[in-house]
């Protein structure tokens, strides 16, 4: 009896060092959008949606010269986009999404920086040329934004 007393501690510390050893962090599920998520997601893409149906407008401006609005369109709607879409860049949106957003958020401000350029010179050719960037990486960036069809199931 004396000699099982003496092995039973052995045991008992072999036991809890293979619990401990087996019990390591337990893979978690990865992030996924909710419904909630992308409700959160629209409502800051109000005004990104807005200024997309308002992009005829501004090719209109361009179209005629009118060199006045296009600068109040640029630095208006098109310039108050930044705060929306920076928080959605870094708030709102899954980490595993953020690198594409934040790509395509930047080459759309940096083509309204040419455009403006463009417009400050009054240059038609290269203003006709930064709207059409400017409408193709607004478009990117609504196409990359996470929607119903990605909550998970």
């Amino acid at each position: 009896m004396k000699r099982l007393r003496s092995i039973l501690p052995i045991v008992l510390a072999a036991f809890a060092i293979l619990l401990v050893s087996c019990g390591g962090n337990v893979a978690k599920a990865p992030p996924v959008y909710t419904p909630e998520k992308i409700a959160e997601i629209q409502r800051y893409m109000t005004p990104v949606y807005s200024a997309q149906e308002r992009m005829p407008e501004l090719a209109e401006y361009i179209e005629s010269e009118d060199w006045k609005n296009v600068d109040s369109f640029i630095h208006g709607p098109l310039g108050g986009l930044s705060s929306s879409m920076s928080y959605i860049n870094r708030a709102v949106v899954l980490s595993k999404d953020r690198p594409a957003l934040t790509e395509l958020y930047e080459t759309f401000y940096e083509d309204i920086e040419r455009l403006d350029a463009a417009v400050g010179f009054k240059i038609y050719r290269d203003a006709i040329d930064e709207y059409q960037s400017v409408l193709k990486d607004l478009n990117g960036y609504i196409d990359t934004i996470p929607t119903e069809s990605d909550i998970a199931s």
